[in-house]
């Protein structure tokens, strides 16, 4: 069965929000035709800003990163764009490095800078015929 939205999890650290939010309004059309969900805050501040639903999960260090670990491993994801910054240390770090972790054990791509954003989502393999499939749990 071809998934008929993209499921793309945002997550954005402090540090990185406002070129999330940029991404975002510049991504507008694709986020609005995909389902969408992403950490509390980042959520809340891409939602605002492209005025379409992000589902809001739990903020990062109380477990939004583990969230969007566990839809991974679940297939619940098509995408995960994950600006997170490298030159701060994090609480979560264990959590961070586990979401790197599941996405490239589970081949979801990753997106973690808005460069590699962009070559996601304008890639020739999210075309119709070319979708992710739902694999079997």
């Amino acid at each position: 069965m071809v998934n008929a939205r993209l499921r793309i999890a945002l997550i954005a650290h402090d540090g990185q929000k406002q070129d999330m939010i940029e991404w975002a309004v510049w991504n507008r059309a694709l986020l609005k035709d995909a389902d969408v969900c992403g950490t509390r805050h980042t959520a809340k501040l891409v939602s605002g800003a492209v005025d379409t639903p992000v589902r809001a999960l739990l903020s990062g260090p109380r477990g939004g990163d583990a969230q969007i670990g566990a839809m991974i491993a679940k297939r619940e994801l098509d995408l995960v764009v994950f600006f997170w910054d490298p030159l701060a240390s994090h609480a979560h770090e264990a959590d961070v490095r586990a979401l790197l972790r599941l996405a490239v054990l589970h081949d979801v791509p990753i997106a973690c800078n808005r460069r590699s954003a962009d070559l996601i989502v304008t890639s020739r393999l999210w075309s119709e015929n070319d979708r992710p499939v739902q694999m079997p749990a």
